[in-house]
C-alpha cells in the first residue's frame, strides 16, 4: 500500500491547515463519542470556526438491480444529530454522498472522490465492487468502515475496518442453524465464479452440525424465470422421505424473481421451508413479499445484528425520529441502515481517542491500527482491528466479527431465535473455502 501521508495531514477544504480540538473539545467527544449512549446538549459548546471534519458515505441508488439509498440517508441523519450537539470536538462533520450505481466504474469513481475530498474515512457504504474501488482508497491511506461485507476485499484490504461478516459468517451460521430442524438442504445459486464458494460456507455450518453436504443447484446468472428451478429446488427437498426439506435461494438480485415463481409451486410441496440470510433476505423484503402470508413465514434467516425490535436498538430509532422523521429511505429494519449506525459508532470512538491531535484519514487509520476497541452497546462483539485478526489462516484477515444472529419469521416478521449469537470463527477455520 502507498501512503499519502505528507500531504494526507489535511481535512479542511480550502485551507489544508490542522484540525485541533481544545481541551474542552476533548471533553465534549468524550460526551458524544458513542452513539448508543446518547449525546444531550451541552451548555455554552458550539462549532468552532468554519473546519470541517470531511466523511463520505456511498451505496447504489435508484439502479434497477440492488439499492441502498437507506445507508446515505442514515449517515445523513447521523451526521446532522452530531452537528445539532456541537460537532465533533467543537468541528462539524460535512457529509459527502456517492451512488456507485452497482456498476464497477461507478465504485471506482466514488472512491477517488473521496480521495479528492481528502475525506478522513469512507463510513457505513455498500459495493459488491471492492476489487474496484480500494486500489483508490489503499494509495490515499482512507480508512473503509463498515461496509456492507458484499465483497471478499472488505476482509483483506489493510485499509478495511468492517463491522460484520459479511456472507461468509451469514451462510455457515445458516448452515448450522439447519442442521438440527431440515432435511435434505437444496442451494439455489448462480452458476458463476462468485457463486462456486456458496456450498462450501452453507456445508460448513451443516456438517457442523452433523447434517449432510447440502444439494447444490445452478442457475444460470440471467434467468428472468424459475419455473423449472423452484420444481427442482422442491422435489429434491423432499426426496428423503419422513423429514421436511429446506430450500436456500442464494441469487442475489434475483432471489425475490425466485420466489414468486417458487411461492407458486409450493402449493404441492406445503411443507417444505425457506432459509436465507440477510444479505438476501430482511425485513422490508418479507414485508414486500406478503408478510405472514408470503413465502418466508416460518423460515430461519441469519443477520449480524439483533432483531429490529431489540432495545440495544433504541438509540439509532431516536435519532431517525429527530433527524430524519417521515424519511421512507430509513427503515431501522434493514441492514444497511444498521450497518451504517454501527460504523459510525467506530468513527466517533477514534475520533474521541484522537482527542486534541491531528485529524485526518492519516490518523483515524493509525488510530484504529492502534489496537482501538471499540463498544457498540452490545450489538455487535468489541470491535478491534489487529494486523492479523483471528481468521487471517482463512485468508480473511480483517474478519474480527464472526457473530451471528439466528432469527425466524413468525406473523411476518423476524424475531429471535437463539439467546445468543452464534460464532463462527471455529467452523469458518476448518471450512474448506479454497
Amino acid at each position: 500500500m502507498t501512503g499519502r501521508r505528507p500531504t494526507l495531514s489535511t481535512i479542511l477544504p480550502t485551507t489544508h491547515q490542522r484540525v485541533r480540538a481544545t481541551a474542552l473539545s476533548a471533553v465534549a467527544i468524550a460526551a458524544c463519542a458513542s452513539l448508543t449512549a446518547g449525546c444531550g446538549t451541552i451548555p455554552g459548546f458550539s462549532a468552532a470556526g468554519d473546519d470541517e471534519i470531511k466523511v463520505m458515505t456511498w451505496a447504489p441508488q435508484k439502479t434497477g438491480a440492488t439499492n441502498k439509498a437507506g445507508m446515505p440517508a442514515m449517515a445523513s441523519a447521523i451526521v446532522r444529530w452530531v452537528n445539532s450537539q456541537g460537532g465533533v470536538g467543537g468541528h462539524k462533520l460535512k457529509l459527502i454522498t456517492c451512488n456507485d450505481h452497482n456498476t464497477s466504474v461507478g465504485a471506482a469513481n466514488c472512491a477517488q472522490k473521496a480521495a479528492d475530498e481528502d475525506v478522513v474515512a469512507v463510513v457505513g457504504s455498500y459495493s459488491q465492487f471492492g476489487d474496484s474501488y480500494f486500489a483508490a482508497l489503499e494509495g490515499a491511506a482512507i480508512p473503509y468502515i463498515g461496509g456492507y461485507g458484499a465483497s471478499n476485499e472488505e476482509f483483506t484490504s489493510p485499509v478495511s475496518y468492517p463491522v460484520n461478516g459479511g456472507q461468509l459468517t451469514l451462510l455457515a451460521g445458516l448452515g448450522e442453524a439447519l442442521a438440527g430442524s431440515c432435511g435434505p438442504v437444496t442451494l439455489v445459486r448462480p452458476d458463476s465464479i462468485a457463486g462456486d464458494q456458496l456450498p462450501q460456507l452453507l456445508d460448513s455450518g451443516l456438517q457442523a452440525g452433523g447434517h449432510a453436504k447440502s444439494i447444490d443447484q445452478l442457475a444460470a446468472e440471467d434467468l428472468t424465470e424459475y419455473d423449472k428451478q423452484s420444481q427442482q429446488a422442491l422435489e429434491h427437498a423432499t426426496s428423503e422421505s419422513g423429514k421436511t426439506g429446506c430450500v436456500v435461494p442464494e441469487l442475489g438480485d434475483r432471489t425475490a424473481t425466485f420466489m414468486d415463481n417458487f411461492q407458486r409451486a409450493r402449493q404441492d410441496f406445503p411443507k417444505v421451508k425457506t432459509a436465507a440470510e440477510v444479505g438476501s433476505v430482511d425485513q422490508t423484503v418479507i414485508n414486500s413479499t406478503g408478510g405472514a402470508s408470503g413465502p418466508y413465514e416460518g423460515s430461519y434467516i441469519t443477520g449480524w445484528y439483533p432483531v429490529a425490535s431489540d432495545s440495544r436498538w433504541d438509540q439509532m430509532k431516536k435519532v431517525i425520529s429527530k433527524e430524519a422523521f417521515g424519511d421512507n429511505r430509513i427503515d431501522p429494519a434493514d441492514a444497511g441502515v444498521q450497518t451504517t449506525w454501527i460504523a459510525y459508532q467506530v468513527l466517533l470512538a477514534a475520533l474521541k481517542k484522537i482527542g486534541s491531535g491531528e485529524i485526518s484519514s492519516d490518523s483515524v487509520r493509525r488510530t484504529l491500527n492502534d489496537g482501538l476497541k471499540v463498544s457498540t452497546g452490545d450489538l455487535t462483539p468489541p470491535l478491534s482491528w489487529p494486523y492479523q485478526g483471528k481468521l487471517s489462516a482463512a485468508g480473511f484477515s480483517r474478519l474480527v466479527n464472526t457473530d451471528v444472529n439466528v432469527q425466524t419469521v413468525k406473523d411476518g416478521l423476524l424475531r429471535s431465535a437463539n439467546k445468543t449469537a452464534l460464532d463462527m470463527t471455529d467452523i469458518l477455520e476448518n471450512a474448506d473455502l479454497t
